[in-house]
């Protein structure tokens, strides 16, 4: 009898396991970048975006955590991590040497394309242009806390061959480019191409002259990333997490879900009418 009832009280305790653990819910804040249409960015401080649709599928199939994403400037998002004052940003490109502050990087989420778009009198024979050579004597616009180019570009910038001019926006870099305070601007294709449409739409900068934009050479492609502060002992749930959302990742990709999102967020967008 005793045998018996210390089986049921056994049994009981196992029984209840599973719905003491669904009550371990870990609260998560995630970064985003606040200024990087239409991948990722801010309205009324409520972030939105392509990569934002993708992860807010992705953690709700990650029962275990409560996730609040936070939109925040590119570059104080960058010193969160640095800081180990944040968990986790998106999105950015895999910089393993420049930022080692970040570590590691998710699997990647999204592919983007980076274009450099110039005024049209500039660099005027775009068959022969070899980045980022032909662009010697140039000035550049660059998003904030942005490391895109290459290290080619980048070590042209250090000779003074190339000058770098950044600003804190999309918006910002293309009005610099409309308004000639820069001779190109680089970034992702889509970002560039979304931007100049939303301008376009704002009657404020109807007598700019849009025709005198052209996309002159693609750079590079590259993926972004969710990236994780170094620093794992701040977070011991770290591991877990990160293992966690590389499977949906994973999963999404090959079920096509991203794909589908990426897709239905720039239609009827990407091209731009002059």
């Amino acid at each position: 009898m005793i045998i018996k009832r210390g089986f049921i009280v056994l049994l009981l305790s196992l029984l209840s396991l599973p719905a003491y653990a669904q009550k371990q819910i870990i609260a998560v804040t995630i970064y985003a970048d606040d200024a990087y249409p239409p991948y990722s960015y801010s309205e009324n401080g409520e972030a939105k975006g392509i990569y934002y649709q993708i992860l807010i599928k992705a953690f709700a199939q990650m029962p275990n955590y409560k996730v609040t994403i936070q939109p925040v400037p590119w570059k104080r998002g960058l010193k969160l991590l640095e800081k180990g004052a944040g968990f986790a940003l998106y999105p950015p490109y895999k910089r393993s040497k420049e930022r080692s502050y970040i570590e590691p990087y998710s699997t990647p989420i999204l592919e983007e394309e980076v274009a450099a778009f110039c005024n049209s009198d500039t660099l005027k024979n775009t068959d022969s242009l070899v980045w980022p050579s032909s662009f010697r004597n140039l000035t550049i616009g660059i998003n904030q806390g942005f490391s895109t180019g290459g290290e080619a570009f980048w070590k042209m910038v250090r000779r003074g061959d190339i000058s770098v001019e950044s600003a804190n926006s999309n918006k910002q870099n293309i009005l610099k480019l409309l308004l000639r305070r820069v001779d190109c601007y680089i970034n992702d294709r889509g970002s560039i191409l979304w931007g100049l449409k939303t301008i376009r739409g704002d009657n404020q900068y109807s007598n700019m002259e849009f025709s005198d934009i052209e996309e002159k050479t693609t750079i590079s492609s590259e993926y972004g990333h969710l990236g994780y502060t170094k620093h794992a002992s701040y977070y011991p749930f770290k591991q877990s997490f990160i293992k966690n959302f590389n499977h949906v990742i994973e999963k999404m990709l090959n079920d096509g879900s991203i794909e589908q999102i990426s897709n239905q967020f720039f239609k009827n967008n990407l091209h731009f009418e002059k």
